[in-house]
Parts: C-alpha cells; sequence; structure tokens
C-alpha cells in the first residue's frame, strides 16, 4: 500500500517520501525529514532545540528570577519576567537534546546512514530555502496571541540579523531565497563526524564560547555530559482502542486523563461541538491541566502520580465533579506555539510522530554555525518549589504528547502536533473526532477546535455564537475569538486501515502542510 508522510512544510514531507521511496522505513524518513524542517521552517525547529529533552545548565539557581515575576500567559505559553531573561538571548537557553535524540531514533530503528539522513537537509540549506507565506507571516506577526512578535527576536544577535534580514532591513519576502550557507556546513560536519560533534567535538567547542562568553548558564560540561533518556510510554484503554502516548514531562499524561473522564459518556450520541459536548469534554480539559500543573514535572526531579493521574478512579473522581458543575481553579504554573511535528507509517506498520522544536528561538545564533538556539527556560516555573521549577539539569514540562492509537494490535491513529500547551487539546480533539464521530483525518484535523486549560474557553468562531453564548451562560469565561481558523496546534494524523493497511492523512489546515504517499 506504500508508506505515507504529514508534516506543516511541504519539502520536508518530498523529503520523507523519497526516503520512502527508495526503501526506508518509517524512522529514517521521519530523522530525515525533520532536518529539513530545521531549514525550512528555522524558527519552528532546529538543531539547538530541545523536543522533550531540553535541560536547564548547571550555572542556573532556583531563585534566580523568583523577583522578577510579572505573570504567567493566560494561553498556557509561559511565564513573563521583567526584561524577560527568560524569553530572548543567552539566558533563555536550556541544554539542547534534539540532535541526540534524532541519533538515538536512527541508531535504534533505523536503516540508513546518519550521514543519509541529513544530506537532503545540506543540500536545501545550499541552494536557499524559498520563504513560504506561512513563514513570512511568522516572522511579521504582531505579537497578538504571544508575549513577543518574532521580529525583535531576530534582532538579539548580528549573526541572526545578517540570516533573516536583506540589505534594505527587511524579512524575506515570499518567494524569495534565503541562504544560510553556515548551517548548510555545521550540517556538513555533523554529517562528517557525527552526531556527537554537537556536543563534545569542534561544533561543541565553538558553541561552549559562544555561550560562556555572553552569560548562559550552559557550559562545556553541561554538553559533553548530556544523553538522551529513554521512558516508558503511557497506555491507557479507551473504548476498546490502546492509547499509547508520551510519559512527563510530555502532555501525553493529560490526553490519557482527558480521554478516562469524557469515557463516561456517549459523546457520539451528544453531537460534535453541540453545548452539551464541549462543556463536558472543556471540563475534561481544566480538570486534566489541573493535575498537569499541580503534580507534573520531570520525573527524574519529582515524583510523578502517573498510575493515580490515569487511573480510572481518578477519572471517576472528576467525572463526578464536573457533573455536580463543582467550579474549581487550575494552578497554572507552562510553552511556545512555535514547534513542528513529522507524522510517517510505512508500508509495514511501522509509525511514527516526532515532535521538536525551539520554542519561539532565543534569537541567539552563534557567529559561522547559522542556527538558532531554543529559548525553552522560558517554560520553566521562576517560583521555586513547584513540580516545574528551575532546576540545573532539569527539564519542564511541555505539551508535546506524540500518540499512537491500537486496535487488536494494530495501529489505526498516528498524530502529533506544534502549537504550545494547545498541543493536548488539539490533539485529544483530533482523537476523538477519529475514534467517537468517525471523521476522516482530513475532517478530523480541520473541525472547528476549542481550547480549555483554566476557566477561559477560546472556541474558533467556526462554533456557532449561540453555542458559545449558552457555554458563557453555563460557567466560562468565553474569549472573544473572531478567527474562523485559530492560534490552535497543527494537527498532522494518519489513518490506517488494520485489515487492508490502507492509510488517509490529514494536515491541519490552520497553516501549510502536506499529505503524501510513496
Amino acid at each position: 500500500m506504500g508508506g505515507m508522510v504529514v508534516a506543516p512544510q511541504v519539502p520536508a514531507v518530498e523529503a520523507g517520501v523519497r526516503v520512502l521511496k527508495a526503501g526506508g522505513n518509517a524512522f529514517d524518513a521521519a530523522v530525515t525529514a525533520s532536518f529539513v524542517q530545521m531549514i525550512a521552517d528555522p524558527q519552528m525547529c532546529g538543531v539547538a532545540g530541545f523536543g522533550v529533552a531540553g535541560t536547564a545548565g548547571s550555572k542556573v539557581t532556583a531563585d534566580m528570577w523568583a523577583d522578577i515575576v510579572i505573570e504567567q500567559d493566560w494561553t498556557g505559553y509561559g511565564y513573563h519576567l521583567k526584561g524577560a531573561p527568560n524569553d530572548i538571548g543567552y539566558t533563555s537557553i536550556m541544554t539542547p537534546g534534539t540532535v541526540a535524540g534524532m541519533a538515538a531514533v536512527l541508531e535504534r530503528f533505523g536503516t540508513i546512514s546518519w550521514a543519509d539522513a541529513l544530506q537532503p537537509a545540506i543540500d536545501l540549506a545550499e541552494a536557499g530555502v524559498v520563504v513560504t507565506p506561512e513563514l513570512w507571516r511568522l516572522w511579521n506577526t504582531p505579537a497578538g496571541m504571544l508575549y513577543m512578535s518574532m521580529i525583535p527576536r531576530l534582532q538579539v544577535t548580528d549573526a541572526c540579523r545578517k540570516i533573516f534580514f536583506n540589505s534594505e532591513g527587511r524579512t524575506w519576502n515570499p518567494g524569495e531565497r534565503m541562504y544560510n550557507p553556515d548551517y548548510a556546513a555545521t550540517l556538513r560536519r555533523l554529517a562528517e563526524a557525527g552526531p556527537q560533534d554537537f556536543y563534545t567535538g569542534q561544533i561543541a567547542a565553538l558553541m561552549a564560547e559562544d555561550l560562556e562568553a555572553n552569560g548562559s548558564f550552559i557550559t562545556a560540561d553541561d554538553l559533553a555530559a548530556y544523553r538522551p533518556e529513554i521512558f516508558d510510554p503511557i497506555v491507557i484503554d479507551y473504548r476498546g482502542y490502546r492509547v499509547v502516548t508520551n510519559p512527563p514531562a510530555g502532555g501525553g499524561v493529560c490526553v490519557a486523563q482527558i480521554l478516562k473522564i469524557v469515557e463516561h459518556e456517549d459523546i457520539a450520541a451528544l453531537g460534535h461541538n453541540t453545548v452539551d459536548y464541549i462543556e463536558l469534554v472543556a471540563y475534561a480539559m481544566k480538570a486534566a491541566y489541573h493535575d498537569w500543573y499541580a503534580y507534573v514535572g520531570d520525573s527524574r526531579f519529582a515524583e510523578v502520580p502517573v498510575e493515580w493521574l490515569t487511573s480510572q478512579e481518578r477519572a471517576d473522581e472528576w467525572y463526578g465533579r464536573i457533573k455536580q458543575r463543582d467550579q474549581f481553579s487550575v494552578p497554572r504554573y507552562p510553552e511556545s506555539p512555535n514547534t513542528t511535528n513529522i507524522t510517517v507509517v510505512d508500508d509495514a506498520g511501522n509509525c511514527i510522530a516526532m515532535t521538536h522544536s525551539l520554542g519561539s528561538s532565543s534569537g541567539v545564533v552563534t557567529p559561522g554555525l547559522g542556527f538558532t538556539y531554543n529559548n525553552i527556560m522560558n517554560t520553566a516555573n521562576p517560583v521555586p518549589g513547584f513540580p516545574n521549577s528551575i532546576a540545573p539539569g532539569k527539564s519542564r514540562i511541555t505539551g508535546m504528547c506524540p500518540t499512537v492509537v491500537h486496535r487488536d494490535g494494530e495501529p489505526v491513529l498516528v498524530l502529533g502536533a506544534p502549537g504550545g500547551t494547545r498541543i493536548i487539546t488539539g490533539v485529544t480533539q483530533v482523537i476523538l473526532n477519529v475514534l467517537d464521530h468517525n471523521m476522516s483525518p482530513v475532517e478530523a484535523v480541520s473541525a472547528p477546535r476549542f481550547d480549555c486549560q483554566s476557566n477561559i474557553l477560546d472556541a474558533e468562531a467556526r462554533i456557532p455564537s449561540w453555542v458559545r453564548d449558552e457555554l458563557g451562560q453555563r460557567g466560562f469565561d468565553m474569549f472573544p475569538s473572531i478567527a474562523p481558523y485559530g492560534p490552535f496546534a497543527l494537527v498532522q494524523a494518519i489513518t490506517r486501515n488494520p485489515e487492508t493497511g490502507k492509510l488517509s492523512g490529514g494536515a491541519d489546515p490552520r497553516s501549510g502542510g502536506a499529505v503524501m504517499q510513496s
């Protein structure tokens, strides 16, 4: 039947499909496509990104920002501090984990070489990226839902400004070609010397010198000591399906809790996006976020009660409170939508959803290397004493939740998304759309969506005004959205018929994307 690749960037999808056509498997295609994403969408992801694996540098201290906290963003984006030291510049960077993570995937499950996986990205970097309307909008959209627009980020360092602005001082326009030979050279070095060069070799030395000279919390020893860690996934049963999702510090525990709560009712009978349906699912979202912020952190630093959080007992308790319309608050203590995802299924049934990110990008580019570092210190809690509080070597919670759904031992749905903490609600709704509402993947990712992480319910304008008005009367604080396709997670989904192996894909229409079959 062939394989399938779904992602927000067309060049990445094409690169993945070429790998499948050449006989590579889903993991080969995903890693290859991910490096192409880093070139095609350089603020969404990159070699200095983090996936769920970035860790705070050894120079951080628990209370270093406690006295400059302004607020936590209402969307769940992160924490706003005076002067934004956690959001832009050298102090916003966590130790990058992406390169090590990609190498681990290829080593454990791949069939092609590391050098071959990087070659399409090298070719694209050398040929120059044709700027898409989506990339231009990302650079030039005012702050809006985000606390800071992209333009100030792109001007943090001279090396960054030289890449993303032309000689006239403007960002590159759609259709223009943006060249980044330094990034191409960095990838060539990685291809030849291997992934460890990023942590202990020539690239690492250049990174460490720049980072330490400019006040970063990351040292050469932090880079050298970095290792990806492998954890068992969260597995739950949902209406006879086996749902496999990522563990803390990822968002999979939230997905699992929402599903276990709504399983108490025949939600298909409620009708898709009716008042009763949205009320139940939104309260289930709110309950899951309550527990996420209250109990979840890097499991190497905090005891996270995953079994209890995903238990029937906890789901029953929350469902009872929701049906009684018990009012509860969410202890908000969370991630940028500037992330990306690649979803691949091959003709043997191998599946992977891989989500990786730069956060919103720190704006830091080490001269000569060509890539931007992450800024994911902005989602570590600056207030000491909580599961997600800052500590040396500690990761922070993330909404990333790549998920695979099985039926009778066969994969039937594979999905993931960029979109910060809204990844959780986007992925969950697409799961419900497919499993409960029998939607195709195109219908499932395109359907009107809502998000509820506190008492604020944000719903796209395609959900009728009378439905939103009634939800407001039932106690939600309705966000006055006028967008028919709002700033929600960009879910990339593939369904697979377990009997025939036939694949269908859906790329979220809220931004550019593509579905292609090998």
